[in-house]
């Protein structure tokens, strides 16, 4: 049988005393559907900086996951959804991975990776558009903020 010991330090004490102790349930406020939109912001009320490459990838990931949801489902355009959400929302998801790199070296190679992300949005949404021609403005639009952001990325990494 195997005896136990009895916690020797002050912190130790401490930790058994606030583990023994009864604590209210946490009531979390209600949440509106339309409130689910996370980000960095005060709740809204700071306009984000203009040049806020890390939200602005994270919108354009947000507006490619709005925009395959309105791609009529089929075995033809279900792998051009998957793609798409896959690599449009993968550009913002290796910025922040980028923004902690431990090294200069695995910075230009994570931003590399942002690079052919949205290298590759591009070409889905061309797919896309081929594939849905009612979606065809709205794609443009994307298409376009997928350039930019490759232009952005391209610049960054040569630097």
């Amino acid at each position: 049988m195997m005896k136990h010991q009895a916690p020797t330090s002050k912190l130790q004490r401490s930790a058994k005393s606030q583990a023994s102790s009864v604590s209210e349930p946490v009531i979390y406020p209600e949440v509106r559907p339309e409130a689910w939109v996370l980000s960095e912001t005060n709740g809204g009320t700071s306009e984000p900086h203009a040049f806020d490459l890390e939200e602005r990838t994270a919108l354009f990931g947000e507006a490619i996951i709005r925009f395959c949801k309105k791609i009529p489902r089929g075995p033809d355009n279900d792998r051009l959804i998957h793609q798409l959400v896959g690599c449009g929302t993968s550009v913002g998801a290796n910025y922040c991975e980028a923004n902690e790199a431990v090294s200069k070296k695995d910075f230009k190679c994570i931003i590399g990776r942002c690079l052919k992300e949205a290298k590759e949005t591009k070409f889905f949404l061309r797919m896309t558009a081929t594939s849905e021609p009612q979606l065809v403005d709205e794609a443009r639009k994307l298409y376009r903020e997928a350039k930019e952001l490759h232009l952005i990325f391209a610049a960054i990494k040569r630097k």
